[in-house]
């Protein structure tokens, strides 16, 4: 009988193990990045000219929902945030890049960015808004070392200024007919070059 009450024992103690780590389950806290909050849209060559600002977007606050399941952990990240028209403002949709990540040091475990859409009807006013994205799924965490964060990330739009310089030197190619088009044509296109990096 006494080697019947030995295995009867670790059986409790494993569903107990298993209850606590449910207890203990980790969801790792949301943060913005210094730099990551703000996004203005300007007119075409009015980068820093708030007199041609179109709209300015915030996120005022995050938050995040977690749930584990088969050794992954799947969150369902969220932003609240306004956008706040500018002189320039127009009705219409409003696309921001949002990027949300998820970092384990030096590691990138999660990173997606999204172009989310915002409908302004009223120009008069602030237009709130809620992002969210629920497909967050990272390895279940050995430790609590995980860093969530969302943000905007005007990343991939610098990218485009590099086939831009290569357009610039195929129109100055012909010099018969873009002669009359030259004088014109360069100040517009560099004024969009020199906005994209900035």
């Amino acid at each position: 009988m006494g080697d019947k009450q030995v295995p009867a024992q670790p059986d409790p103690q494993a569903e107990a193990k298993v209850l606590a780590s449910e207890l203990r389950s980790y969801c790792p806290n949301v943060t913005l990045r210094e730099g990551t909050a703000f996004f203005n849209n300007y007119a075409s060559g009015g980068q820093d000219d708030q007199s041609k600002l179109i709209y300015q977007a915030a996120i005022d606050n995050v938050t995040r929902d977690c749930t584990s399941n088969n050794g992954m952990l799947t969150m369902n990240v969220a932003a609240a945030g306004r956008v706040v028209p500018g002189p320039l403002a127009k009705a219409g949709t409003v696309t921001m890049p949002i990027r949300v990540a998820v970092t384990l040091g030096d590691q990138v475990l999660y990173s997606q960015l999204h172009q989310y859409k915002v409908q302004v009807a009223d120009t008069s006013t602030a237009t709130q808004f809620v992002f969210n994205d629920p497909n967050v799924s990272v390895p279940a965490p050995s430790a609590k070392n995980y860093q969530v964060f969302v943000g905007y990330d005007e990343g991939p739009p610098k990218a485009a200024a590099k086939p831009a310089r290569v357009a610039k030197k195929v129109v100055k190619k012909p010099t018969p007919a873009a002669a009359a088009a030259a004088a014109q044509q360069p100040p517009a296109s560099q004024t969009s070059i020199s906005d994209i990096p900035r």
